[in-house]
């Protein structure tokens, strides 16, 4: 973007095109929400409708995610030659499809293709996303339209939560994914219709017609148009890995994939796993999706309070606080009684800690990185992520295959909040007002 074009934006009040953004990238990551959590809604009344095993259970959980995983790596650079708002409604298109189509599997083959489908669609998203609301957010509400942003992702899980409290008891899983599908596909005339082009991509570049498309947001922002674009910078190079693994970043850089690796990987046997697992220590199967629904609405009060808290205490230290805290709580909900109240309690508090400490390392990755080398750094940290993500809920079915009780697999996964308050507090941010 160009440097006139961002003053603009930084040193203006906020307009109706701006809040626009915001507010369509913060429903559909909300569809998100939805469309990742619905297997975990759904995963009881499958396993009880084919008999299959936990392990079996574990990789469908983790096809969406290594599809996010190679959405995110793969069609995410696409980004630059298309357009990030053709990019979200592509993505759109495959999620929508993905989704309804779930509820015509017969098959844990055909489930696990589907939900990869969905999954590459979800994460060819993210990044666009994350990129557009951080390009039109003036600079003083940037980090806040982010965390709100990502925080959108827990509201539509608690949402899908509600809904499969209603459908599965009742109408089976089927149709929670029918449910989810349209709702992802009304995403797809609110982003033709409402979501502008993204300005960076536009000054840098400049397809057809781009100086009629620039002028035409900044119209609409009640800003002087341009006469003419910024010559584009020929010979330009786009960093790479190097430029995060070298001095002075090493040792932050991986200090900071170990903690978004921990992160992810306990993140996601929960998210995975909690409904199925309540189910089975004794609670009705009404009970255990609220469990889910305690769960993400924990996730969205934690994100928020920890950004809140780390202005006091320090962005690094106060997710440090954070894992600890996880750590404990894992434990706790891992051993707790069969008490409907205790076990809801416990939930909320659980991802209260744990989607606080996680959602925080997106602001440490954006706060560590000068701005030329800050997209690749955070989406290296997101890939190391995935990892986890994709790991996470396979292991947990293989040691709940293997006999291993609830409880010690709680426990298990209580250590990497332990590791990932270590690696984060190893990170030390440089900015005023950031260090941890």
């Amino acid at each position: 973007m160009s440097d006139q074009i961002r003053t603009l934006i930084d040193e203006s009040k906020l307009t109706g095109v701006q809040i626009t953004v915001v507010a369509v990238c913060f429903f559909l990551n909300m569809l998100d929400g939805m469309d990742v959590l619905a297997i975990s809604f759904a995963a009881p009344a499958i396993a009880e409708e084919w008999s299959i095993s936990r392990q079996s259970l574990g990789v469908v959980f983790s096809a969406a995610l290594v599809g996010m995983t190679a959405g995110a790596l793969v069609l995410s650079p696409l980004t630059d030659v298309i357009g990030r708002r053709k990019m979200i409604l592509i993505s759109l298109v495959m999620i929508s499809l993905g989704m309804v189509a779930t509820s015509l599997a017969d098959s844990i083959l055909m489930l696990i293709v589907l939900r990869f489908l969905a999954g590459l669609g979800i994460g060819s998203m993210l990044a666009s996303m994350t990129s557009m609301v951080s390009e039109y957010a003036p600079d003083r509400w940037r980090n806040v339209f982010i965390l709100v942003l990502h925080a959108s992702y827990s509201i539509g899980a608690i949402i899908i939560g509600f809904v499969a409290a209603y459908l599965v008891p009742i109408h089976g899983w089927r149709p929670l994914f029918i449910v989810a599908g349209c709702a992802s596909a009304v995403g797809i005339p609110l982003v033709w219709f409402l979501l502008p082009e993204s300005l960076d991509f536009l000054t840098s570049k400049q397809p057809s017609q781009a100086l009629e498309r620039v002028n035409k947001v900044l119209s609409r922002m009640g800003h002087a148009v341009l006469e003419t674009l910024p010559a584009r910078r020929e010979g330009e190079r786009s960093v790479g890995l190097a430029s995060i693994l070298g001095e002075p970043f090493r040792q932050r850089t991986i200090s900071l994939w170990l903690a978004f690796f921990m992160g992810f990987a306990t993140l996601y046997f929960l998210l995975s796993w909690v409904v199925t697992l309540a189910l089975e220590a004794g609670l009705a199967l009404e009970n255990a999706i609220w469990a889910g629904v305690c769960l993400n609405l924990g996730a969205f009060f934690g994100s928020v309070s920890l950004g809140i808290l780390s202005n006091r205490f320090g962005l690094t230290r106060i997710i440090g606080v954070f894992f600890l805290f996880s750590a404990v709580f894992v434990i706790a909900y891992g051993t707790a009684r069969v008490n409907v109240a205790l076990v809801l309690m416990l939930v909320f508090l659980l991802m209260y800690f744990v989607q606080g400490a996680f959602t925080g390392l997106y602001a440490v990755a954006a706060r560590l990185y000068p701005t030329e080398i800050r997209t690749t750094g955070i989406g290296w940290a997101i890939g190391a992520g995935r990892l986890g993500a994709i790991f996470g809920p396979i292991v947990a079915g293989l040691l709940l295959g293997a006999g291993v009780t609830i409880g010690w697999t709680f426990a298990v996964y209580a250590i990497p909040m332990i590791l990932g308050a270590v690696f984060v507090t190893r990170i030390r941010l440089t900015e005023s007002g950031a260090t941890g």
